[in-house]
C-alpha cells in the first residue's frame, strides 16, 4: 500500500507517526511537502491509495485534501471535514443541528451588533476568530468597556479574521478542560488540561494528565466527532453543573503531551485507521 503523507514542518507528532508507518510491513510512504507541492488541477498523475494530512496551515490542508477526494483518493480527514472542523462557525452549527450540548453562542457582522449581543448574552463573555488554533486571538471580556476596546481594535485591524464577531458564553472551567481523542467510532483516550489561566490550551502552557474515558464522556465526543464528519479528531469538553459541553473539534490534532499521561499509543491508532481507509 501506497501512503502519501502531507506535511509542513516535521514536529514531534509527525515523527511518531512517520516511525509507525515505517515499522508496518507492506508500506510505501510518500512525503509530501505542501511547501514544496504544486498541484496540476486537471490531471490524476497521483499513485497513492491513501492520503494522510498532518499540514500546520488549514488553507494548504483544505484545498490539498479536495484535490485528492476529487480525484478518488481517500484522505485522512476527508476536505468536508477539515472545512467543519476549521471553523469555529462551522463546528458550532454542526453540533448544535446534531444536537450536541455545546456553549450558548452568538454570531455578528457589526461592531455595534456585536456588543448587543455581549450585553444580551451577559458578561463575562468570549469574543474568538472563527478560524484560528492554539488559544490564539482569543478575549475573556469582563465588562462593557473591555467590549467597547476590544471590538474598536478588531474594527482597525480589518482583517477577514475580524470582519465576523464570534461570541461564547464563558463557561467557568475550575482550572482544567478536557481533551478527548477519536479514531473511527471509538474514543481512544482522554486528558484533563491544568491551567491556572482561563485558556488551557498545552500550547500556552496547561499540563496534562490521564482522564478517565467513561461510557459518558466516550459518547459525546464520538457525538461530536461524528457531527463534524467523524475521522480522526480531538475534541475539547468543558465540564459544568449540567453535564459535559462541547466547545471545538479539531482535524489536525496534536497528541505529543498525551501519550505518556494516558498510556494509549496513539499513533499506532491512528495508523491502523489510515491503513483500514486505504484498503476499503
Amino acid at each position: 500500500m501506497k501512503v502519501g503523507f502531507l506535511h509542513s514542518i516535521i514536529r514531534k507528532e509527525e515523527k511518531l507517526l512517520l516511525e509507525e508507518f515505517r515499522n508496518r510491513e507492506g508500506i510505501e510512504l510518500i512525503k509530501i511537502d505542501d511547501r514544496q507541492q504544486f498541484f496540476d488541477l486537471h490531471k490524476n498523475d497521483f499513485d497513492i491509495d491513501v492520503i494522510i494530512e498532518r499540514c500546520v496551515n488549514h488553507s494548504r490542508a483544505l484545498h490539498s485534501m479536495k484535490i485528492f477526494s476529487d480525484h478518488g483518493i481517500p484522505t485522512i480527514n476527508n476536505p468536508e471535514v477539515a472545512e467543519t472542523c476549521g471553523s469555529k462557525f462551522l463546528t458550532t452549527q454542526a453540533l448544535i443541528k446534531a444536537g450536541v450540548k455545546t456553549p450558548r453562542c452568538f454570531l455578528a457582522y457589526t461592531p455595534e451588533s456585536a456588543l448587543e449581543a455581549m450585553e444580551h448574552l451577559g458578561y463575562p463573555c468570549v469574543i474568538k476568530p472563527t478560524t484560528g488554533s492554539w488559544g490564539r486571538l482569543i478575549s475573556k471580556v469582563n465588562d462593557r468597556d473591555a467590549a467597547e476596546a476590544i471590538l474598536e481594535h478588531k474594527q482597525i485591524l480589518g482583517s477577514y479574521h475580524h470582519s465576523i464577531f464570534y461570541i461564547q458564553e464563558y463557561l467557568e472551567k475550575k482550572g482544567r478542560d478536557i481533551r478527548s481523542f477519536v479514531v473511527g467510532n471509538d474514543c481512544i483516550a482522554a486528558i484533563y488540561r491544568h491551567s491556572e489561566h482561563w485558556i488551557t490550551n498545552t500550547a500556552r502552557g496547561a499540563t496534562a494528565s490521564n482522564c478517565p474515558v467513561t461510557q459518558e464522556l466516550h459518547d459525546i465526543s464520538v457525538q461530536a466527532a461524528m457531527a463534524c464528519g467523524g475521522g480522526v479528531v480531538a475534541v475539547d469538553v468543558f465540564e459544568t453543573d449540567e453535564g459535559y459541553s462541547i466547545n471545538e473539534v479539531n482535524y489536525t490534532m496534536e497528541f505529543r503531551n498525551s501519550i505518556d499521561v494516558t498510556g494509549v499509543n496513539i499513533p499506532e491508532k491512528i495508523v491502523d485507521f489510515v491503513l483500514k481507509e486505504g484498503r476499503q
